[in-house]
């Protein structure tokens, strides 16, 4: 409801207080946070449409303007068109600007049809849509175009209500009506008006989601979400080694440490020219992390609890030249996005230990941080420059879990990552 500084805590479900929001405001738009729109700015800006990002049955959450310039082929120049388009649409636009055919192979793959239609005959006149039809899907909130009027149904989870979910074609649900030529804003339902112009567009929906792969519905906060979802190809595994090739993996495709205890091994080759420095591997960014990393030749891993606390080993040793193998384990508390203890060790030896009250319990990123071997390739997880490539020899960096997430905390990091890919939308 009232925003987020940062991101990743909103996505992990840990909403910030806002008297703190407010003491922080000077921060937004910065560097400094990943902000978050609230509620009611995210309502206001979308009118006067009703709803907001999500929800595809109205146009608060699809309806955007759109300029197209082409100095030598527009004449009309600033003027307004009114016919009806769809993002699909761009592609073949482009296409027909430059007069290529699209093709109907690809290296021996057969390509889908073209689902668009080219909008080049507005550059010349406003007038009647040549886009007749278009449906509309998210998480359940569903609508369809058709010549002029649009059917539109609100699945029923707000969207800043996370833990919840609906069965589709339940009480919740109620199908609305309305003729957009007459009725930009979608102000006035005419459903018990035009019953059979409604179920003209139901019908009408139905015939496009068979033909365009909509089915089945998904509301991932259903219970029966989980019949949706997509296998890990990580398996059972609980130990993962990668190398310097491995950089900007996403998040869901590498071993996943979350509450449980681990290892984080690095085997590095230090050579005599120049004292070693920069990240050996790292995932996730300033907003939420870990970074295993040499700074002047001393070992550091720095964990990254949402922005909010971030905590940092470093051991004033400046490692010799020859083979080391630094690493950062954790003795977890036990339960959900619980705390522990942090060692970290060079060759075999403690030499750093810090107490962590919380870890991150799903999610470092989903706004493009990634995990990386011998370089950061996003915002730094910890206090050290963009980059910051590893200037020596890394033979391979070995992550491992330690532990099990009980029954309980398994099913609630499950249903977690599902809404943690919601609050991103």
């Amino acid at each position: 409801m009232n925003g987020a500084w940062s991101a990743p805590s909103f996505q992990n479900g840990v909403h910030e207080d806002p008297e703190w929001l407010l003491e922080h405001m000077d921060d937004f738009g910065t560097a400094l946070c990943e902000n978050h729109f609230n509620v009611g700015w995210a309502w206001a800006l979308d009118s006067p449409f009703q709803w907001m990002k999500q929800v595809a049955s109205h146009f608060g959450g699809t309806r955007n303007a759109l300029a197209i310039s082409w100095p030598t082929r527009i004449k009309d120049v600033g003027a307004l068109r009114s016919q009806f388009h769809h993002v699909v649409d761009i592609a073949p636009t482009i296409y027909r600007a430059a007069g290529i055919t699209e093709p109907e192979s690809v290296n021996g793959i057969s390509q889908m049809e073209m689902h668009g239609v080219s909008m080049d005959y507005t550059f010349d006149n406003d007038g009647e849509s040549k886009r007749t039809t278009q449906y509309f899907e998210i998480l359940g909130n569903r609508a369809i175009y058709h010549e002029g009027w649009v059917a539109a149904c609100f699945h029923g989870r707000l969207p800043w209500i996370r833990l919840q979910g609906f069965e589709f074609d339940g009480e919740q649900e109620r199908w609305e009506l309305y003729d957009i030529r007459n009725d930009f804003s979608q102000a006035v339902d005419l459903a018990e008006k035009y019953p059979e112009k409604l179920s003209e567009l139901l019908e009408k929906f139905d015939e496009e989601a068979r033909r365009f792969g909509v089915y089945p519905l998904r509301d991932v906060s259903s219970p029966r979400a989980g019949e949706f979802g997509v296998p890990s190809l990580l398996g059972e595994r609980t130990s993962m080694t990668y190398t310097p090739a491995h950089v900007r993996m996403p998040e869901s495709s590498v071993l996943n440490l979350k509450n449980a205890s681990w290892r984080i091994t690095g085997e590095i080759t230090v050579s005599a020219d120049s004292p070693a420095e920069g990240v050996v591997a790292c995932q996730g960014g300033n907003m939420s992390g870990w970074s295993l990393y040499l700074d002047s030749g001393r070992p550091a891993f720095v964990y990254n609890c949402f922005g909010h606390e971030v905590t940092t080993l470093m051991n004033d040793r400046v490692l010799e030249a020859g083979r080391h193998e630094v690493a950062a384990t954790f003795d977890y508390d036990g339960g959900f996005g619980a705390g522990g203890e942090l060692v970290l060790s060079i060759d075999g030896d403690a030499v750093a230990h810090a107490r962590i009250e919380r870890t991150v319990p799903l999610v470092f990123s989903m706004s493009g941080e990634t995990f990386d071997v011998g370089i950061d390739t996003g915002s730094p997880v910890g206090n050290y420059p963009h980059g910051f490539t590893f200037n020596a020899e890394i033979h391979g960096v070995t992550l491992e879990r330690l532990s099990e997430p009980g029954d309980a905390v398994a099913a609630a990091m499950k249903a977690g990552l599902l809404q943690a890919g919601l609050r991103t939308q």
